[in-house]
């Protein structure tokens, strides 16, 4: 073969990997997001109470958790080509378990198996990429899995919106039992329309080699110089087998001492450091507060001064930004480095944030707590119903005196923090200005289904107990409403936000996960940290609605803004540039070594 026609061979072959990872990343994106759109047909039509369909919900989490806890061994028993095919089998299998279902049981199934799915393509993928594209293309690769993750959020988003004005002109119709119809088959199809991605990657991971790095540390020393010949040149190929080969040398010389059957031990700088690097990097990923963003966006704009129209307006402009920023992330990643991308990136984040929570802090240090009056409204059976127009909003401010008085008149918003035993939940923010400005406080709401649902939401809590205790209103926060133009500029920041965001953070994240392990502990490594990822996510989830609902917005975007000054410094003064470098190179420099 002529080395023009061997040249092209493996430009088309790495185009073609390029192609399987992003529609890994699409598969990723469209299991985070196209619950959104699905649920309100789905909650209207299926007679599910609303500790069911959190439930639903929340099963694609415990899915990916616990299969991020296992992708790591997986992949290294039965190899990382398979087991991408085995997550797009999974994900296929579950839209027409999802679709077709009658009744709760196969709902959560299907959603489990997404999430099962999910949790294996965050941590294969990556991985996989990392060892077999080149160092000259690892970025443009992982850039590609992140691009087209969030082309999956907004396909999402754009399939519930179409969905949303579809049900709008069915509403016009006035005929009630032809609206739940067509609701009932609108929460359907948005599961359908996700199908074909997922048979397409299936296919793609059939068709791509296994990784190089994986056959090699399985004495397939043949097949993994086959492997890099398909993604690089001859002499490229022979020169990083020779790496690897290198650096297995020096691992079993270390270990040689110890005896043939003893592994060196893991408590080296050389694994730990990278390891360490790695978490954190992952853990101030979500303390940018980047999911509570995304996830909570609506709301978040409501209280900003945006109508309920203009808000779901911003959500889909802030997924539109997230994605063609990530375009220019991809073009910039393997030319900029990490490094830098990470560190600017991070400094954006930090900016946005705080400007931001300026913005909230000059209403919300008006808000006055009528907790007191709102506990008057609980019913005999502990529950409350809270219609919150104008004259409520007046009633309600009237009993707090002078600090009512100062913000009566103008539009507010409501938010009501209460609990029933040791679970507390929050409800969303209404204003006094809606046209349906009811909150309904129950404690189907608040309360688990179950001991599975209750240990996630809170492992310490007494569900029993729970299930009889009293309605208590902790808080009942009712906070003036900023100007339409205020809420614009508070929307601008957030797109700035997701624009820094999805520049450094959003593409190389996945890079820093999995490029810095070392070969020996790479996958088993990425699925701790992604677990860490997770959790920290997990956790601020649970927190992000009682806090804002207490202290306000304010101060949860201070603090977000905090722990992005952490990753900042963590990107700046201790991440080492990758760019350029082969894993091995990558590893050495860990373990002291420098470049010559």
């Amino acid at each position: 073969m002529s080395s023009s026609s061997c040249g092209a061979s493996t430009r088309a072959y790495n185009r073609f990997l390029l192609l399987v990872a992003g529609l890994g990343g699409l598969l990723y994106g469209i299991d985070v997001g196209i619950i959104a759109g699905a649920l309100p047909y789905l909650e209207a039509t299926s007679g599910l109470n609303a500790g069911q369909l959190s439930m639903i919900v929340a099963a694609v989490l415990l899915g990916s958790v616990i299969s991020t806890l296992f992708a790591g061994l997986l992949s290294d028993w039965m190899g990382r080509k398979k087991l991408m095919a085995i997550s797009g089998i999974l994900f296929v299998i579950s839209i027409p378990l999802i679709a077709l279902a009658k009744g709760f049981e196969p709902l959560v199934l299907g959603r489990l198996m997404q999430g099962v799915s999910a949790g294996l393509i965050g941590v294969v993928v990556p991985l996989y990429l990392a060892e077999c594209l080149g160092a000259a293309d690892r970025g443009k690769g992982t850039g590609m899995f992140q691009w087209l993750l969030t082309l999956g959020i907004v396909a999402a988003a754009l399939i519930g919106m179409f969905f949303s004005f579809r049900v709008a002109e069915v509403e016009r119709l006035n005929d009630a039992a032809q609206l739940f119809a067509f609701k009932d088959r609108a929460w359907r199809s948005i599961f359908w329309v996700s199908m074909p991605p997922g048979i397409l990657f299936v296919i793609g991971s059939l068709l791509v080699a296994e990784s190089p790095r994986w056959l090699f540390r399985r004495g397939r020393k043949e097949l993994a110089h086959t492997a890099l010949l398909r993604s690089r040149t001859a002499e490229e190929a022979q020169r990083e087998l020779d790496r690897m080969e290198g650096a297995l040398l020096t691992e079993r010389s270390r270990a040689s001492g110890m005896g043939a059957k003893v592994k060196e031990p893991l408590l080296q700088r050389r694994y730990v450091v990278p390891f360490v690097l790695a978490c954190v990097i992952l853990a101030c990923n979500q303390l940018t507060g980047v999911n509570s963003i995304i996830g909570y966006n609506a709301t978040i704009l409501i209280q900003a001064g945006l109508n309920d129209a203009q808000a779901h307006m911003g959500y889909v402009i802030l997924t539109i930004v997230n994605f063609i920023m990530t375009m220019g992330a991809i073009a910039l990643v393997d030319r900029k480095g990490r490094k830098f991308l990470l560190s600017l990136g991070s400094a954006g984040i930090i900016a946005s944030l705080i400007c931001v929570a300026l913005m909230f802090n000059r209403t919300e240090k008006l808000r006055v707590d009528c907790r007191e009056a709102v506990t008057a409204l609980i019913t005999a059976d502990q529950k409350a119903t809270i219609r919150f127009d104008r004259e409520q909003a007046a009633a309600l401010l009237a009993s707090r005196g002078a600090a009512g008085a100062a913000i009566s008149g103008g539009p507010t918003t409501l938010i009501a923090i209460y609990s029933y035993g040791d679970f507390r939940a929050a409800t969303r923010a209404v204003r006094s200005d809606d046209r349906i400005p009811t909150i309904d406080i129950t404690r189907a709401s608040c309360v688990p289904p179950n001991k599975v649902v209750a240990f996630f939401s809170n492992p310490f809590a007494n569900l029993d107990a729970a299930r009889t205790a009293p309605l208590k209103i902790e808080n009942a926060l009712i906070t003036p409403i900023p100007s339409a133009r205020v809420g614009w500029l508070i929307a601008g920041c957030i797109f700035v936000f997701i624009a820094f965001f999805a520049v450094g953070p959003g593409v190389c994240v996945w890079l820093a996960l999995s490029e810095l392990m070392p070969t020996r502990i790479r996958s088993n490594g990425m699925s701790i940290a992604l677990l860490v990822n997770q959790a920290v996510s997990t956790t601020i989830a649970a927190i992000f609605l009682p806090t804002v609902g207490k202290y306000g917005y304010a101060t949860m975007f201070f603090a977000f803004a905090a722990f992005t000054a952490i990753y900042f410094i963590t990107a700046f003064f201790f991440l080492p540039e990758t760019k350029g470098r082969t894993l091995e190179e990558i590893e050495a420099y860990f373990e002291g070594k420098r470049p010559g």
